[in-house]
Formats: C-alpha cells, structure tokens, sequence
C-alpha cells in the first residue's frame, strides 16, 4: 500500500476497535494480504475484503459499514455532476437549490423512486437532499455545515409513506404487505441522507472526528438508555445467541473444574501397585451447586429495558440455576416469573412484560424504599440462604425514603446479593440517585449494554 492509503487503513481499523470491533494484529495482516490481491478499481470489492477479514459477528456489520463509508467514501463532494449543472443554473444560487418549486419537484421525484424501488435513483436522490436541503453554511467554529435532521425534516419522507402504500397496493400487493415495504423503503432512504450527511461532515472534519462522535457503537456494546426502537429489536435477536455462547462457556469451565478435593485414601491405595508411587491421583466427586435466583427489576422510564433484557438472559440460562423468581416494580411489587415459560416465544415475553408494569406502580413515581419493604411484607420466603439476590435498576428514587435496614435485611437473608446499575458510574450520586447509599448494602456494578451483561452473568455462575 502506498503511504497515504496506509495510513487511511489504520485510521480505519483503529475506528473500528473504538467503536467495540476486537481486530488483531493478525486479521490486520490478513486484510492487507487480502487488499493487495483484489482489484482496487471497485469499491465495493475493497469493501467485501474488509468485511471478510475483519468482522467476526452479523451484529457489528452496521456499524463496520458505516465507518467503511466515512474511510473509503463512495463520492467526493458532489460526485461527479454537481447540483448547479444538473439544474442548468449557478450552484450557489439559493432559490434554484431550495424553493417551493424545487421542493414540490424534489418530492415527485423522490415518490416515484420510491414506487418503483429504484435503488439507483434513491441514492442519488439522497445526496441531492442534503445538498439542497441540508445545507447550512455560515455556522460558528466548531459547527458542522450539514445536516441530515434539516434535510429530513424539509423533504419529511414519511409523509410520503400513505402515497407509497397506495401505489403498491394498485400494483396488487395486500394491505400489510404493501405497509412494511413502504415502511422499509422510507426508511432505507432517510438512511441514505444520515450516511450522506456524515460523509460531508467527514470531508470538513476529517473521518476520525465523526467516528469519535457521531458513529453509533456495535449492538452489543450500545448503551441501553440510549437505544432507538430499531436497536430495541436488534438487542432481542442477540440476547438467546449471547446466551447460548454463555450456556456453551460455562457448562466447558464447569467440567474443567469438575474434580473435588483429593481422595488421599483411594490415591495411597492406587500408588500400592507401583511401588509405592501416584502416579495416577484419585478425587472426590465434587458436589455440584446451583444457587436459587431470585431477581428484583425496576421497569419504570428509560431503565425498562435494560430491566427486560436482564430478565430475558437470565431466563435463557435458567438450566445453569436450581430456581429462578422474577419480581418487577415501580413503587410497588409484581410476580413475573410465570411469563417465562419454556418454550415462550420473545415477542410474546416481551409484550407481557410490557403489560406487567401497569401492576407494578399504584402512585406512577419510581420508589425504591417502598417497592423494599412491600416486597419484604409479601415476599419474604423468596430469599433465603440458597439463594442470590439480583436487582436492577438505577437507584433513583425520586428522594423517598430509601429503606436502607429492608434491603440490609434481605441481603443479610440471600447467600449472594449484586446490584446492575445502567447508568455510567460518573452518573450516579447525581440528582436523585442514591447509588452509593445503596451500594454500601449491595455491591453495585455498572452494567450499561450487552458485553457488560454478558461478563457479569459469566462471572456470577
């Protein structure tokens, strides 16, 4: 590689490792081995060793392609034909660019591609977009001269969403169909104008910039309180893989751990038939122990997730527990464990979660201290010296009494306590949480995404 692609190729791959991609020296090597034998005249070949060298899991496919784009962008500026030329008219002159016309033009266009699926053609309309619409030049230093929220909200391409449907439907695709197709197409599309934005914000700032603020991390390390709808539902695709992986870890670790302590006796006698010597030691059969679980979630706000994807894990691995009881609240307690039936399918445990939270709360304000002490009242026989207890949530109780001698109580009765805390440590103790009050009773972890889930749930068993 020449000197300057060099250097582009580890700016790459050392964005690639911030963002959560484990590459190694070895699969560095690999993908230059791999780029110095494909031809360099098509981007999308480059892009294709890339991917096969370096990316180990589906999940962080969006994010590698995204960084791939901000890299080894597919246009420069413009492209090849740059706006004013396409409109016969000076490039700089604001009305031609954007006007009630040119906007009334730009959407005819934009549906009927959309209509059509043209891919060709909606990628084209993309860098149009934000070329005409989401441009914002004169900003102060540091402000960026693009923006994809700008262009969006100017062309809204949801709006078109009853139009798309409607002409789908005359092409004779059924009404749901129809509905999903559109959903998709409009929204590939406004992905295309977030891509475009950041390629041009990346051409004023220089790719390592966006990467570090504006590239969302791999799904598996992706922060729960701040996951979109779409990362919603990407989460629960990973959460039965992520535990199948830890069931597989575990049940090696536990074989490999499988001998007890040494049975001198049977070993001394062994030893009588060479002369005296062990050759072969003798163990006692360890006893196996697999704890009671016993898991305590606040489901209100922003943490109710975080809250469903702990739970959903933990019932995936339930085969590694003896027992496992699931409690949710918000100021007041309710017994989930029943929607985890085996067998269950996710959408469903999910959605019945959903419903139970209307059980969990009668005053509607997050109450650590009272959900304490009502389930100290009415649940009590669920901890016990066989079992470990879980809670999880943020610790903000809305400054209500926090019912520190109650949780002290149940923790002395459990065998193990642990607390998974979503929120980054640098946030606790800020407005109303009570985090360290409660982590003085319960050891508190951080635990804000997937990978972190993952390690606490291997390291527990």
């Amino acid at each position: 590689m020449r000197s300057g692609l060099l250097d582009r190729h580890i700016a790459f791959l050392e964005a690639l490792r911030g963002a959560g991609l484990s590459v190694s020296l070895a699969e560095d090597l690999d993908a230059i081995a791999a780029l110095t034998a494909v031809d360099w005249s098509e981007r999308g070949t480059i892009h294709d060793a890339y991917a096969a060298t370096l990316v180990k899991k589906h999940a962080q496919r969006p994010t590698f392609d995204t960084l791939f784009d901000l890299y080894f962008p597919r246009l420069v500026g413009e492209g090849a034909t740059s706006l004013g030329d396409e409109a016969g008219e000076d490039a700089d002159d604001e009305t031609v660019r954007d006007n009630a016309q040119a906007l009334a033009d730009f959407r005819a266009e934009l549906l009927e591609a959309m209509v059509a699926g043209d891919e060709e053609t909606l990628a084209r309309l993309a860098v149009e977009a934000v070329a005409r619409f989401g441009a914002m030049p004169g900003r102060g230093p540091g402000l960026s001269s693009w923006s994809a929220y700008t262009a969006l909200q100017r062309v809204s391409p949801a709006d078109l969403t009853e139009q798309i449907v409607a002409a789908l439907l005359a092409e004779g695709r059924v009404d749901g169909e129809a509905q999903r197709s559109a959903g998709r197409r409009v929204g590939g599309f406004t992905r295309r104008v977030e891509d475009d934005a950041r390629r041009r914000i990346a051409e004023e700032k220089g790719p390592d910039h966006v990467a570090n603020v504006a590239v969302r991390p791999t799904i598996d390390r992706l922060d729960f309180m701040a996951a979109r709808r779409s990362d919603v539902e990407e989460m629960r695709r990973e959460i039965y893989p992520l535990a199948r992986r830890l069931a597989t870890r575990l049940t090696q670790e536990h074989h490999a751990r499988r001998r007890g302590p040494l049975d001198f006796r049977r070993t001394v006698r062994a030893s009588i038939s060479t002369g005296g010597v062990p050759l072969v030691t003798h163990h006692k059969p360890k006893r196996p122990h697999r704890t009671e679980l016993v898991v305590l979630c606040d489901v209100s706000g922003s943490v109710a997730n975080f809250a469903q994807f702990t739970l959903l894990l933990v019932f995936a691995l339930r085969d590694q527990f003896q027992k496992v009881r699931a409690f949710t609240f918000i100021d007041h307690v309710h017994e989930v464990t029943e929607h985890f039936r085996p067998g269950a399918d996710v959408a469903d445990v999910m959605a019945d979660l959903a419903a139970s939270t209307s059980h969990a709360a009668l005053w509607g304000r997050t109450n650590y201290g009272r959900a304490f002490t009502k389930f100290q009242e009415n649940h009590a026989d669920a901890v016990g010296p066989k079992s470990s207890l879980l809670i999880l949530g943020d610790a903000r109780s809305n400054y209500s009494d926090l019912a520190l001698d109650v949780l002290r109580d149940l923790a002395g009765a459990a065998r193990h306590s642990w607390w998974l805390n979503p929120e980054h440590t640098r946030h606790w103790d800020t407005g109303d949480s009570a985090a360290t009050a409660y982590g003085d009773v319960v050891p508190m972890v951080e635990c804000r995404n997937l990978t972190q889930l993952g390690e606490f749930v291997h390291d527990i068993l």
